[in-house]
């Protein structure tokens, strides 16, 4: 017992550690497909993954297995691709986003609320808090994008258990992260307990600088969880290269297409500048240039409210 105090203890120490220390152990499962814009979907009765057991015959949302998560790749014969850094840098929606979100307005999800999973850089004093506290931010920004603002208004400047320093997919899924704050309880995950206390329609999920082994795998899981409870995943390419290899922003990019949901590709935004703005903290230099300089930041604030009003717009048909 006193062992796992000690090793939560230099967890939590280390603000944007490297990765998590402790993954929870997740056994593969099938992969669900979009949910269909239709109520209804006939599927075999062996790979039917239903949302929830509450809905009743007529609002139930069904979707069929595609195939089976594979050591957290997205799949042994995915040949290495980088069609991703020509995706453009905001998400082009389908009709599956409106399909997803209309299912979680039968379950009572919040149609002003969004939620952010990712690590230290999407804290809101590093990514959307200002949206709320600067009013002359907001007096710049165009019509539409002012009108996202009042809509999710109270959603850019909340800390949540989703969104930490040093956080991983893995330790979204992992019930000790959230270390018992934000209201959580210990019997509950992060993305449980964000989807509790927060019960958003929309999640932006930009995380990976820390990634895992089991990066995909996880992230997989997560998805599927946020459409089983009709939350709209927004996924995004992160800045970085850490992994060396690009790894993550392609597993992503795949991510996106596999289960067909907007992609906002931030990777591509940051092409004009310098090292695509990063830096190596002076205080952390073992971790290499992952941090975002001001214009960095700047763009990622930008295009970031921009994805959630171009997805939000299709999904309401405002």
């Amino acid at each position: 017992m006193k062992f796992s105090k000690i090793i939560i203890f230099f967890i939590f120490l280390v603000a944007c550690s490297p990765q998590v220390t402790t993954s929870p152990t997740i056994s593969p499962t099938n992969t669900p497909s979009r949910p269909i814009p239709t109520p209804r979907y006939d599927v075999t009765e062996q790979n039917q993954v239903e949302v929830t057991e509450e809905a009743t015959a007529t609002q139930r949302v069904t979707v069929t297995a595609t195939e089976e998560v594979n050591a957290g790749e997205i799949s042994t014969e995915t040949p290495i691709s980088n069609d991703w850094m020509t995706s453009p840098i905001l998400p082009q929606p389908t009709e599956n986003i409106r399909a997803i979100y209309e299912y979680g307005q039968t379950l009572g999800n919040n149609p002003n609320s969004f939620s952010i999973f990712g690590d230290c850089q999407a804290r809101p004093d590093e990514f959307f808090g200002l949206f709320e506290t600067d009013e002359s931010l907001v007096a710049s920004l165009t019509p539409d994008l002012q009108e996202t603002v009042n809509q999710f208004y109270g959603s850019f400047n909340r800390e949540s258990p989703t969104a930490q320093d040093g956080t991983t997919p893995g330790a979204l899924l992992w019930i000790q992260w959230h270390r018992g704050k934000y209201g959580c309880m210990f019997t509950e995950t992060p993305v449980e307990c964000e989807l509790r206390i927060n019960n958003p329609s929309f999640v932006i999920i930009q995380i990976g600088s820390h990634f895992e082994s089991r990066n995909t795998e996880y992230l997989r899981r997560i998805i599927t969880q946020l459409i089983d409870r009709g939350v709209v995943p927004i996924l995004a390419t992160k800045a970085d290269n850490r992994e060396l290899d690009f790894r993550v922003n392609r597993d992503m990019y795949l991510l996106a297409q596999e289960f067909d949901l907007p992609l906002w590709n931030f990777w591509a935004s940051l092409s004009d500048l310098p090292n695509r703005g990063l830096y190596t903290r002076k205080d952390r230099p073992l971790q290499g240039d992952i941090y975002l300089i001001e214009e960095a930041q700047e763009i990622q604030r930008q295009t970031g409210l921009e994805a959630l009003n171009i997805v939000w717009r299709y999904a309401t048909d405002n």
